[in-house]
């Protein structure tokens, strides 16, 4: 990774994957990074359009970032600012949703100067990323178990808008949090309840009923205490294309959230997906979720162990389900940037899960945020 221009760039990546764990992570530590070969051998090479639109965010947010892109889009070299929050609007590239940069939006929130209010607009529901509900219902809650909250804490969906055409419109708003409390996350507890939202926009709202039937046909087996709501908007609100979705979220005894969610085809790309096959893949999925286990769903574990990273001095733990691979090159940037390591262990099923699958406990001592910003000053 440290070629010998280290000194000079910092550090050196090759090649456009983890482009957005590199970009957060280099603003939150203050190490300047140079990314080189982005799809140099593509027959269209360079930065794609949804992350040139992530790199102008991030330059919103903070104060003094210098980038700098050759002409071919193939190179960048990012020298992060002072992380400035405030009130920010972006229009997000419709090639991703708005999910993509919210996540890096929540794992730089809270360490910014002011509190932050982002009003961002594009695609809020589509198959490829985290939806806003979806962040809405499991990462909000897990930013609070580490002392990440307030009256100014929400996320708001405004307008909704499918893919391809968006429309949506989306505000979040997070307070200033200078200490990260430690946490000791280690058993999720059994299933309580499950909730979830079917919402529809420009087709019939008959569709959302029937995504939450043929759904609960196959929670009701499991559990009594299941309530979708159903969420169709209609006219300016609605967006610019047509589509479905659901997302669910299963709540444990001791407050953890597990997710899952499906969203239709976009128009004009693929078959169509008919609704009553989305609600019953999406339960599954919900359910293949909960097998996997952990206090953290597959989605929000990169968020956890940032969290974690950045906290006081001071032991945290979390209990995961089997990490995924953005997980596992998180870990890897992470030691790269803040110098921590994790301490791994595996735990096999105990008697009463039976058939749950493997679980991963991570141990790490936080490095403490307010030490980094003293050094960045």
């Amino acid at each position: 990774i440290c070629g010998p221009n280290a000194a000079i760039h910092g550090l050196v990546y090759d090649g456009c994957n983890f482009f957005r764990q590199r970009l957060v992570l280099s603003t939150l530590s203050g190490k300047r990074v140079k990314i080189k070969n982005i799809r140099s051998r593509d027959d269209d090479p360079g930065l794609r359009d949804f992350e040139a639109s992530l790199i102008r965010l991030l330059d919103k947010v903070t104060n003094g970032s210098r980038i700098e892109i050759n002409q071919t889009g193939t190179v960048l070299f990012y020298q992060p600012g002072l992380l400035y929050g405030g009130c920010v609007e972006h229009d997000c590239n419709p090639q991703r949703s708005i999910g993509y940069y919210l996540e890096a939006l929540l794992m730089l929130a809270p360490f910014m100067k002011t509190s932050l209010k982002a009003t961002l607009r594009g695609v809020t529901n589509d198959p490829t990323d985290p939806t806003v509900d979806l962040l809405k219902s499991t990462a909000l809650p897990l930013m609070k178990k580490f002392g990440i909250d307030g009256d100014g804490f929400e996320l708001k969906v405004v307008k909704r808008g499918m893919a391809p055409g968006g429309g949506g419109e989306v505000v979040f708003t997070c307070p200033v949090r200078r200490t990260i409390r430690p946490v000791q996350l280690t058993d999720p507890g059994k299933i309580k309840r499950i909730r979830g939202v079917a919402y529809s926009v420009r087709v019939s709202p008959q569709m959302a009923n029937r995504i939450v039937d043929s759904a609960r046909g196959v929670l009701n087996h499991f559990l009594p205490d299941i309530y979708i709501y159903t969420d169709h908007m209609k006219g300016a609100n609605s967006g610019k294309s047509p589509g479905f979705g659901l997302t669910l979220v299963a709540e444990t005894l001791n407050g953890c959230f597990l997710s899952a969610e499906m969203t239709s085809t976009p128009q004009g790309q693929g078959d169509p997906v008919l609704p009553e096959d989305l609600g019953r893949n999406c339960a599954k999925l919900l359910l293949e979720e909960v097998y996997r286990g952990g206090c953290v769903d597959s989605s929000n574990q990169s968020l956890a162990l940032l969290l974690m990273t950045l906290g006081q001095q001071d032991v945290s733990k979390v209990l995961l389900g089997p990490l995924s691979p953005y997980t596992i090159e998180f870990l890897r940037n992470i030691r790269d940037f803040f110098q921590v390591m994790f301490k791994i262990e595996v735990k096999k099923p105990s008697e009463d899960e039976r058939n749950g699958g493997d679980k991963v406990l991570m141990t790490c001592v936080g490095v403490g945020y307010s030490n980094i910003s003293k050094t960045l000053k």
